[in-house]
């Protein structure tokens, strides 16, 4: 799957902006604040439906507009595919496929996979574990999408457990009746571990490697870390069971997979804790790409990745290192930079240049340059 363009219309700083995306790297670049990370999120937004860089959709519409519309254009081995989303203050975004009304463009069998990476993302390794088990999760159901269904049945159980135990608390309920709630989040909970640790797993080689071609010295590792040490159904219902007065008197569940984190390693040592923000910069990169190599070795198309001024913070060894990463295996990505020359090999025949200034982006074609 490739996208071959994308299109906004009053989104962000773009009161009407095209641009296409070429089959390897593509570079956006242009000054502070001239849009390029709007850009970047605009193709993100088609590809998902949703931002990645804020949960209030009014943040996106354009000053002065009133509905606000991106289309992204992909090809793959079957033919053309658009995907749309459009949204208005006070109303439920409108996504299509192809023309047909979906609830979700993460359903559809017809849109990319897309990765990003922002300055903020360091909140991934520096953040709370809620980050990292959703992120895991995420890479989880991208890998597999039918295993979706296991984390959805282990958020039910344990919002039924966590009600039960509100009834217990004020009075209204009974204790016995929570028997049947562990070993029902129990078998939805080993299976969520099961998910979690096999994907990690098939992370691991590939985060080592990435991560050592980066330049992130140390023996930097990836691990999962499940909160329970339960091995069956059986024994993951009896440490619930042991924990059930202290969950009453809490008023929620406090044990099980939705307590699990993963650690990033250095030296034997939490990047979280004891790495600098180049080292957890470099972790969070190592991170991404390593699941972007197996994705692409377990689905049909290399997933699209997008960096938003990653090159400043990176020397040039680095930045060499990352190009050559990017630019593996036939996927594509897209790079924001106020400075072509941070960009190894920008003006390489492959590459793609798009300069957005004055809320419009305009496509390098070498003798001249076409405004889109």
């Amino acid at each position: 799957m490739r996208v071959v363009s994308v299109s906004a219309r009053n989104f962000r700083s773009y009161e009407a902006a095209a641009a296409p995306l070429g089959g390897g790297l593509t570079i956006v670049w242009g000054s502070n604040g001239a849009g390029k990370t709007n850009l970047l999120e605009a193709v993100y937004f088609g590809c998902t439906g949703r931002s990645c860089r804020t949960t209030n959709d009014r943040e996106l519409l354009r000053f002065g507009g009133e509905a606000g519309r991106v289309v992204v254009r992909c090809e793959d081995d079957f033919g053309a595919h658009e995907l749309g989303v459009g949204f208005s203050p006070g109303e439920a975004k409108r996504m299509s496929v192809d023309g047909a009304s979906v609830e979700r463009l993460l359903d559809s069998p017809h849109r990319p996979l897309v990765s990003v990476f922002l300055p903020d993302r360091l909140e991934l390794i520096k953040g709370v574990p809620a980050l990292r088990r959703a992120h895991l999760d995420q890479f989880v159901t991208a890998l597999w999408p039918s295993r979706l269904a296991n984390r959805r049945a282990y958020a039910q159980a344990l919002a039924q457990r966590n009600a039960l135990i509100g009834r217990v608390r004020s009075g209204a309920g009974s204790r016995s009746s929570l028997a049947a709630w562990d070993v029902r989040l129990a078998q939805a909970g080993m299976q969520v571990m099961a998910d979690r640790r096999e994907a990690v797993s098939l992370i691991e080689p590939a985060f080592e490697d990435v991560a050592e071609r980066l330049g992130l010295d140390g023996e930097p590792t990836i691990a999962y870390r499940p909160r329970s040490r339960a091995t069956s159904v059986a024994e993951l219902a009896e440490e619930l069971s042991e924990r059930l007065e202290g969950d009453v008197e809490r008023g929620f569940t406090e044990h099980g997979p939705h307590r699990d984190d993963i650690v990033i390693s250095r030296c034997g040592r939490s990047l979280r804790t004891y790495g600098s923000q180049g080292q957890q910069r470099l972790g969070i990169l190592s991170l991404l790409l390593a699941e972007r190599s197996v994705l692409a070795a377990h689905r049909p198309s290399v997933p699209l990745m997008l960096l938003d001024d990653v090159m400043s913070e990176l020397d040039h060894d680095r930045r060499a290192a990352l190009v050559g990463l990017l630019t593996e295996g036939g996927g594509q990505a897209l790079i924001t930079t106020t400075d072509l020359d941070h960009v190894p090999g920008a003006f390489s025949s492959g590459v793609a240049r798009l300069a957005v200034a004055g809320g419009a982006v305009v496509e390098d074609v070498g003798a001249g340059s076409v405004a889109r």
